[in-house]
């Protein structure tokens, strides 16, 4: 495979592609396929269409739908002109929808097909949108958008300091914040964020992540940078992941929600997806017993676990294949690994600032250039996200052992402070995910009158399996201190997630504190 290609600009990856090998294929979507020739086109189309469109340098668009090529089209092609692209939550109810596109400021809106009745719900609510072009299906306009406009390169006023993505952040409380990031950024991330995977002329991408997440869309703008065909799926869909396994691919960003559904299919889909040469995962903690299940079926899979948030582009860390099989060191497979090139990292106590004792736990920050420059309209939640010498407060509490591998701990507003110890809740959690009957588990604190918080866990069972509260609390109390183990247990059928696959724990913690300000 070839070395990756010197780039200023985020279309560069793809230019140097098509000039390399015009006729392979770049992208798979359905029953079509695009060489990469024929993609640096229709970017270059899309690039006219949005200027004849009134669309230029500092503008944003917005892109409702699901996994799509038209979605790297428009993004792409909004480089040229330094505009910005936000890819829109198609699973949003509806007031969560305009906000977001109103947010943005979006000029023009591209809109799938089937989310049709989801626009008809918001249309007479959108503020800045000037035109709405469809994409697909019978009334498919996005076609005729791109042929009906004469391809452009980049224009002379754009820079690499533009924005050219714009993506709202899936938190969990409160309404989602813009992030942006500039094309430098971009560039940076798609070079830093790569990790040792290498890849072999026949390899292919499964790009299955949705776009509206920012390591969907990181994902799929990995193929031009390592010069690999992306097949494309529309979502995360069993039928259509195994299909595109079926048609050759080789790697895979996977969620682990998606990884322990597959372990608990059974052995056929493992094997099916056992052909896989590389498994990246994260976006949320990976339960250990389901990585361990995953390692021993897929034993020539190459694993790598990436931590990261909307605010770096995506990844900041990596653990590599070479640290999941240290016998050595085998607690490092709960670490996040260490960091990516050109980043910083420190760990700070939250209260004094100061860089904590080595080995000792505070909330852990970076410096990159990877990093964006802001959220949009929110001077106040920037200033509190970025220090005004470049570091980025990531809100994570973690610690770093003496190989640099860092190890996140907790949330630092999901901590549990209970008699005045510090529980941190995935520790809890790692140890009641080894119970044979536990599915998935969250732990919150909830108010005590005695020790101002108690240690609560929320477990789902397996199919099929059960336990009382009084034997998880015992088997967590044989493993942990007493004050970590939890006092009480909830059960429920699935524990509330968001779309990128975190856990909802403000939600859990409602019935307990109610509306209170206070939640710890």
């Amino acid at each position: 495979m070839t070395a990756l290609p010197d780039a200023t600009y985020l279309p560069d990856f793809l230019a140097a592609r098509a000039a390399e090998r015009p006729d392979a294929p770049c992208w798979v979507f359905g029953d079509r396929t695009w060489s990469w020739a024929q993609a640096w086109e229709s970017v270059g189309q899309a690039a006219g269409a949005l200027r004849a469109d009134g669309v230029g340098r500092g503008d944003r668009v917005a892109v409702l739908d699901r996994n799509n090529p038209a979605v790297l089209q428009v993004l792409l092609g909004g480089c040229h002109v330094g505009a910005a692209t936000t890819v829109v939550n198609w699973r949003l109810a509806g007031d969560e929808l305009d906000y977001v596109i109103n947010d943005c400021r979006a000029k023009v809106l591209f809109v799938g097909h089937r989310l049709l009745d989801q626009l008809e719900l918001i249309r007479d609510r959108l503020e800045h949108v000037e035109k709405i072009v469809v994409v697909g299906g019978a009334d498919d306009g996005f076609e005729a958008w791109l042929d009906g406009a004469a391809p452009i390169d980049r224009q002379d006023d754009v820079t690499p300091d533009d924005v050219c993505v714009v993506m709202y952040s899936s938190g969990t409380t409160g309404r989602p914040k813009g992030v942006q990031l500039t094309q430098a950024a971009m560039v940076a991330h798609s070079v830093n964020g790569a990790g040792d995977t290498t890849y072999a002329d026949g390899d292919m991408l499964l790009v299955a992540m949705p776009m509206f997440h920012v390591g969907g869309t990181s994902y799929a703008l990995l193929g031009p940078v390592k010069g690999v065909p992306g097949y494309i799926v529309s979502e995360v869909d069993a039928t259509l992941m195994a299909g595109g396994i079926m048609a050759g691919c080789t790697h895979a960003f996977l969620v682990p929600a998606v990884v322990a559904a597959l372990v608990a299919a059974g052995p056929e889909a493992m094997a099916l997806f056992g052909r896989l040469k590389g498994v990246g995962y994260g976006a949320a903690p990976m339960p250990p017993p389901v990585l361990r299940a995953a390692m021993a079926a897929w034993p020539d899979t190459s694993f790598q676990q990436v931590y990261g948030m909307t605010e770096f582009g995506g990844v900041i860390t990596t653990l590599e294949d070479d640290a999941h099989r240290d016998t050595a060191h085998p607690e490092r497979l709960t670490s996040a690994g260490r960091p990516v090139p050109e980043a910083e990292m420190r760990i700070v106590d939250p209260t004094t600032l100061q860089d904590v004792p080595a080995g000792g736990s505070g909330e852990v920050w970076f410096r990159t250039p990877q990093a964006t420059i802001g959220y949009i309209g929110r001077p106040d939640d920037t200033a509190a996200l970025i220090t005004d010498d470049g570091w980025v407060r990531t809100g994570d509490l973690g610690r770093v052992d003496d190989g640099g591998f860092l190890y996140i701990e907790d949330r630092l507003k999901d901590m549990i402070i209970t008699g005045g110890e510090n529980v941190y809740s995935p520790e809890v959690e790692r140890v009641l995910a080894e119970h044979p009957a536990v599915a998935e588990i969250a732990i919150i604190g909830v108010p005590d009158d005695r020790w101002g918080e108690t240690v609560k866990a929320v477990v789902a069972f397996r199919p099929g399996a059960s336990a009382s509260p009084d034997e998880l609390i015992a088997f967590a109390r044989e493993r942990l201190a007493g004050y970590k183990a939890p006092s009480s247990i909830d059960v429920v059928e699935a524990l509330p997630r968001n779309p990128s696959g975190k856990i909802l724990k403000r939600e859990l913690r409602k019935p307990y504190w109610g509306d209170s300000t206070r939640q710890v």
